[in-house]
């Protein structure tokens, strides 16, 4: 009888109905993120005013919508490390398209989202068609994107500035006192959630994370989610560079290796697992607000760069220690 009482199963179906539908690792990432709020107001006495709450909010929807597109790819159980560089070409193309007058300004977001998707797609295409392993080929266009970005500038800071319009879209507001940046990041929100519970393509990506042999003898085209999820990814990194290009008024060389490791923390500290398959946008969105309040309060710190990195590697480990460590059924 205690042997029942002690199975993990069955206390949790003792639970209120609302609690065993919370999933551990999500409830866990908001406990975290509850504490850190704790922790940072000991250090600062700003740290909960609503301003500052909101810029971090403001800061969070740059790396979320980066972070949208990394949780797609590794449910799939791949990875994508071509964030950085496809995150710099997507800025640093949509300000030189604004150099081109009145239709630059209009063509200046989607060409900067193209040029990230047109990369997605080579990547999409190298892991589903021609099977080169994701860390291999993402690694590759990585270094070529930098090598054409570099190529472009002659290894210098763009002169280009950030048109108007991509300004107004990641400092503006529509509401008052709501940044446009988040409100943007809540779209792609919830256009990821309505992807991944109302639609056969969010479906099948659960579905080849959890076995691709499966999948593909239950009918569905895993050559084509595959790749789709890859376009959407570099579509994602590169919007997200444009953003950030509108918030700092102007594209830079390298601007987006700081996304990487946070992009892939944030999608594992929600839960989701590195192996694919399982995982709920809920559980990145904690991520990516826990990973943005640890930034912050690691720069109240004056934690060095290279000291958070240290943290980010050790919280990856753990995470995968934790939740990733279920056997893959491939």
């Amino acid at each position: 009888m205690s042997e029942i009482s002690d199975n993990p199963t069955a206390q949790r179906a003792r639970l209120p109905a609302f609690l065993r539908k919370v999933d551990p690792a999500v409830a866990t990432a908001f406990g975290c993120i509850i504490l850190l709020l704790i922790v940072g107001s000991i250090y600062s006495s700003n740290f909960l005013s609503p301003d500052y709450l909101v810029q971090q909010l403001k800061v969070a929807s740059f790396l979320g919508i980066t972070a949208a597109g990394m949780m797609l790819v590794i449910l799939l159980g791949h990875i994508d490390l071509s964030v950085p560089w496809v995150m710099t070409m997507g800025a640093m193309m949509a300000c030189a398209m604004a150099g081109y007058g009145t239709t630059g300004h209009v063509l200046a977001i989607p060409f900067g989202v193209f040029c990230g998707a047109l990369f997605g797609l080579i990547n999409g295409f190298g892991v589903a068609y021609l099977r080169i392993p994701s860390m291999i080929i993402t690694l590759a266009t990585n270094v070529v994107a930098q090598g054409l970005m570099v190529l472009y500038t002659g290894g210098f800071s763009p002169q280009d500035s950030a048109p108007p319009a991509v300004r107004w879209l990641a400092t503006g507001f529509i509401i008052p006192g709501v940044p446009n940046a988040i409100l943007v990041w809540a779209a792609v929100s919830a256009l990821m959630v309505f992807l991944f519970a109302r639609t056969a393509f969010g479906r099948s990506v659960y579905g080849i994370g959890n076995s691709e042999r499966a999948a593909y003898l239950s009918g569905v085209n895993t050559r084509w989610i595959v790749m789709t999820a890859f376009v959407i990814s570099g579509a994602l990194s590169a919007f997200s560079g444009v953003l950030v290009a509108g918030y700092a008024s102007k594209a830079a060389q390298s601007m987006g290796d700081a996304y990487l490791l946070p992009s892939i923390a944030a999608v594992v500290l929600g839960g989701t697992s590195i192996l694919g398959g399982k995982g709920s946008y809920l559980g990145t969105i904690a991520g990516v607000i826990l990973i943005t309040l640890l930034q912050s309060i690691l720069s109240v710190m004056q934690m060095p760069e290279a000291g958070r990195q240290i943290i980010y590697g050790v919280v990856i480990v753990a995470m995968l220690l934790l939740y990733g460590r279920s056997p893959a059924t491939r």
